[in-house]
C-alpha cells in the first residue's frame, strides 16, 4: 500500500510541476503544485542571491586594486598620501 502512494505521489509531483497546464483536482495534488511553486521560488532566489554575492565579492577585488593602482601611482609621482 506505501508503495502504491509513493508511486501516486511521484507521478502527481510530475503531473504538477510548473511546466504543466493540469490544473490540481484535490488537496493532495494542491500541495504538492504549491511545494513546487514554492521550491521553484527558494531556487531562483538562492541562484539570484548567489550571483548577487559573486558579483560584490568582485567588486571588492576591484577596489582593492584600484586603490593599489592609485597608491602606486601616487608614489610614482612623489606625492604622499594618508595611510589608513
Amino acid at each position: 500500500m506505501a508503495e502504491m502512494k509513493a508511486e501516486i505521489d511521484s507521478d502527481a509531483e510530475q503531473n504538477y510541476s510548473l511546466g504543466s497546464n493540469v490544473d490540481p483536482k484535490n488537496m493532495q495534488e494542491l500541495t504538492i503544485y504549491v511545494q513546487n511553486l514554492l521550491q521553484n521560488v527558494q531556487d531562483k532566489f538562492q541562484t539570484m542571491s548567489d550571483q548577487i554575492i559573486s558579483r560584490i565579492d568582485d567588486m571588492g577585488t576591484r577596489i582593492d586594486d584600484l586603490e593599489k593602482s592609485i597608491a602606486d601611482l601616487m608614489q610614482q609621482a612623489g606625492v604622499e598620501g594618508a595611510e589608513k
